[in-house]
């Protein structure tokens, strides 16, 4: 079984999943089955196949993100300048799992790496800049239908207001005091938290538009040191789409920011306002996953460290 990241975690191990495959889509059968050395918080990977790739959800209601992908990647696969998952097949509970599961095309290319001064870098920061500018452009030029408008799986918190997430941040910064060797100064982040919350707009969401909310290192993949590909639109929704500013402290250095600030035309308060999502994102983190993931960790402690260096 993959490692366990959550306290209401679905069992899952390779003999389940491929009594799965074999039972639902028999076509498959012969292809070969090996779990990825890392999978993702919400869900757990396979490869099958050369091809192809195996996706469950950890936790009960997990499924109703499958189902989202399904309903709506196919929506935004011309629309956007970028690949995205291909959902192949859907696959329905079984064998004792729970949920909703699916198979995608596999995506070649390499996870972006977190920027941090002592680290190779992996692609052109500039370049990435105007990729993931043309990404989110493409993304909010995409008519929000009424069938999109209406549908309950498409609204969450990361499209809201970022005083709604005020209670959680200062919770979250309380709790990161517990962590040792977090490396964050949290009196300065509880700092810029309280001048974050008297930024314009912070009570009132943006125009509502579609955001990927989760355009971080992980999700992001690089062939030819070039933007190939936007993974894992569990997280696809409708609202402020000021949330897919946050990862860009962690994937971009300053300067390379500019650029992106630039080709969206984002005004000083939004700017500021993704800035502080960042953070906030980032603390939430560190409470959940500290132990868990040291390699999101230190992603996510590039993010909220750039969050505080960043003068911008």
């Amino acid at each position: 079984m993959d490692s366990v990241l959550h306290d209401n975690e679905i069992p899952v191990d390779i003999e389940l999943v491929g009594q799965l495959v074999v039972a639902q889509f028999p076509q498959f059968a012969e292809l070969t089955l090996s779990r990825l050395p890392a999978s993702g918080s919400s869900n757990v990977l396979f490869r099958l196949g050369e091809d192809l790739l195996v996706r469950l959800p950890r936790q009960p209601g997990g499924g109703d993100g499958i189902a989202k992908e399904r309903r709506w990647l196919p929506h935004f696969k011309q629309r956007l300048p970028v690949a995205v998952p291909e959902v192949l097949e859907v696959g329905k509970p079984g064998f004792g799992y729970s949920e909703q599961w699916s198979i995608v095309r596999w995506l070649e290319g390499d996870l972006v790496k977190a920027y941090a001064g002592d680290r190779p870098t992996d692609v052109d920061r500039n370049a990435l800049a105007h990729s993931l500018a043309d990404v989110i452009l493409a993304l909010q030029s995409v008519e929000v239908s009424e069938e999109a408008s209406r549908d309950p799986s498409l609204r969450w918190y990361r499209g809201g207001a970022l005083a709604d997430f005020d209670k959680v941040t200062r919770r979250n910064i309380e709790k990161c005091r517990s962590i040792e060797d977090l490396g964050l100064d949290l009196d300065a982040a509880l700092t810029y938290w309280d001048r974050a919350m008297q930024l314009p707009g912070v009570h009132k969401p943006g125009p509502t538009r579609w955001y990927h909310s989760d355009l971080v290192a992980e999700n992001l993949l690089v062939t030819d040191g070039r933007l190939s590909a936007v993974l894992d639109f569990g997280g696809l929704a409708v609202g402020d789409p000021t949330i897919d500013l946050h990862g860009m402290w962690e994937i971009l250095d300053s300067p390379s920011r500019e650029i992106l600030r630039s080709r969206l035309n984002v005004e000083d308060a939004q700017w500021a306002r993704g800035r502080a999502w960042a953070l906030g994102i980032a603390l939430g983190a560190f409470t959940y996953y500290w132990a868990k993931m040291p390699g999101r960790m230190q992603d996510r402690l590039a993010m909220a460290q750039a969050v505080l260096a960043d003068d911008g």
